[in-house]
């Protein structure tokens, strides 16, 4: 197949779909198949990162090329179409939502539909375009969930919504495949943290009212009342749009205890998940988690959330809780925090649990994917 993948969903910051495209395509590079690539930009620095980070031009089967739009313009709409046309694409994907919703011709559609949160929970980022927008939203993604030759998932939990909330008949189910994310050996155990006066409770994510922060934030000044020494390091870019969480610190008087760190390097992110004394995702609702693996795979032990996908990632290797839930939070973050062994046990757990999670075996269900498309 001659095959376009959209990389123009690798931002300057990588965040999750950046990241998701970004494996994918390290490990297509490096899988074994018949199939020539096409790799769509439109941020020269980005194309230039990227080709450092999976050597995509050291095969001969991957070409880079360069076009000036981004997938939300309507200019997507007009030219992306007439490019793949001309190319003589078999296949395009998108490793997000947005797709051509015209003038495909012979050129299959995949689409990766992380999860469906505005669709679910239309207040759980309020302030989101998505949220603003809702109605127009939502007829896009059931457009596009009626166009898509291939919906790709990163888990059986988000599965679920999209047959579900995007309507999709019985005779077309199958066209929705589960693929779960992997985790880069990148991330691994480092040398055991010094002793220090405070344990660490690490949180990595971005602001929205659905990540659950403020909850967290009360969570560590219970923690303190009861005489448990933590402090909390949030690990994300700021976000105006949604000041609860440091607002909340401030009234609680946490300031000294609360790092808000913003947005880090590979490196430190990996550093600060190894030095965690405990890595806490009390999100109301996760596509996948991805972090809640990175964080097993630097040996950090885990607290989260028992809904959405996490409890399918996460399995018996982290310390499920329910995020409404206030009192059973603090009690899963105060036995982790106060009983080295059970520390160690979820610690093993999570190092054993994250072995099942990597990108080779994603790109073999991805190019089986585009197979049947």
């Amino acid at each position: 197949m001659n095959i376009c993948l959209d990389a123009r969903w690798i931002f300057p910051q990588i965040t999750g779909i950046g990241l998701y495209t970004q494996e994918l395509i390290h490990a297509l590079v490096r899988a074994h198949q018949p199939h020539t690539f096409t790799l769509l930009f439109n941020n020269a620095e980005v194309q230039e990162r990227t080709r450092r980070g999976t050597h995509f031009d050291q095969n001969p089967r991957f070409t880079a090329r360069s076009i000036d739009y981004g997938p939300f313009s309507l200019a997507n709409q007009i030219r992306l179409p007439r490019l793949l046309a001309r190319g003589g694409f078999d296949l395009y994907h998108s490793t997000n939502f947005m797709m051509p919703l015209f003038g495909l011709g012979r050129t299959r559609c995949a689409v990766t539909i992380h999860d469906l949160i505005p669709l679910l929970f239309p207040d759980h980022a309020p302030k989101s375009k998505k949220t603003r927008l809702f109605p127009i939203y939502r007829e896009l993604m059931l457009q596009i969930g009626r166009r898509a030759d291939l919906i790709i998932t990163v888990s059986e939990s988000t599965r679920r919504d999209v047959v579900r909330e995007l309507r999709v008949p019985p005779a077309r189910q199958a066209r929705v495949v589960s693929i779960p994310e992997g985790v880069d050996p990148f991330f691994h155990p480092g040398e055991p943290a010094p002793a220090r006066a405070e344990k660490v409770i690490l949180y990595v994510g971005r602001r929205d009212p659905y990540k659950n922060l403020p909850r967290l934030v009360e969570a560590l000044a219970t923690l303190r009342a009861q005489g448990i020494a933590a402090r909390l390091r949030v690990i994300g870019p700021p976000d105006a749009r949604y000041p609860e969480a440091p607002e909340l610190a401030a009234h609680l008087g946490l300031q000294d205890q609360v790092d808000w760190i913003g947005y880090v390097s590979l490196e430190q992110l990996r550093c600060e998940y190894q030095t965690a004394d405990v890595f806490c995702l009390p999100s109301r609702y996760e596509g996948f988690g991805l972090t809640v693996l990175e964080a097993m795979a630097c040996g950090a032990p885990v607290v989260c959330s028992n809904i959405g996908s996490l409890p399918e990632v996460a399995d018996d290797a982290a310390r499920l809780v329910d995020p409404a839930v206030l009192p059973e939070l603090v009690k899963a973050l105060a036995e982790v925090l106060t009983k080295p062994a059970l520390a160690e046990d979820y610690r093993q757990r999570g190092l054993r649990r994250v072995q099942l999670f990597n990108w080779t075996r994603t790109a073999e269900l991805t190019l089986e994917a585009y197979a049947t498309a």
